[in-house]
This record gives structure tokens, sequence and C-alpha cells, in this order.
């Protein structure tokens, strides 16, 4: 994008025969252009598009369901402060601590 950016400014500038972009040979105002094309096709190539459209998706889906989830009554920032709060708490405990949990236990001691 941001070659597109630079030629299309590099390219006005050369029509407007505006500054030192005036005396410059077309190939170097039609050089973003061309190494646009060239990312492009790259990052075609390597997946990098399509990772980015199917990263987009997901996070439109999380949203959706948490929307949803919100809608049906069920409070799902709560879950995430709990889960926060858990976390925290199982960082805080020290190695001798943790140690001495049984696995059927949570953090909290408490049988799961």
């Amino acid at each position: 994008m941001a070659f597109l950016f630079i030629g299309v400014v590099l390219f006005g500038l050369k029509l407007a025969e505006v500054g030192p972009v005036a005396t410059l040979s077309w190939a170097w105002v039609l050089l973003p252009f061309g190494l646009a094309a060239v990312w492009w096709a790259i990052s075609d190539s390597i997946g990098l598009t399509q990772r980015r459209a199917i990263n987009k998706m997901e996070d439109r889906k999380v949203k959706r369901r948490e929307a949803h989830m919100e809608a049906l009554g069920l409070n799902t920032r709560r879950e995430k402060r709990v889960q926060a709060i858990r976390e925290a708490r199982r960082r805080s405990l020290t190695q001798d601590e943790r140690a001495g949990l049984s696995p059927d236990t949570n953090e909290d001691g408490r049988r799961r």
C-alpha cells in the first residue's frame, strides 16, 4: 500500500512538473507501481494475503459469538475477568506451592 501511495504522489508531481520530480525520468516515477506488483505477487505466493483474510474472518466470528452470547444474557465479560484473576493467582504461586497442588485440584486448592 505504501508503494502505491508513493507512486501516486510521484506521478502527480511529475505530471504537475513540481520540484525535483519534474526532472526525474519516468522509470523512477513508475518504479513504486512495479514494486507494489512484485510485493503483491510475493505475498500471494507465500500465503500472507490468505492468512490475513482468515485472521480477519476469525476475529469477526469471535466478535459475533460474543455479541450473541451477550444477547442471550450470558455474561462473557465476567468469564474473562474470572479467567484473568485465576491466571494471576496461578502466576503468583511459588514453585513449591504449585508442586504441592494435586492434579485434581484447581489453583484455589478446591477439587475440580
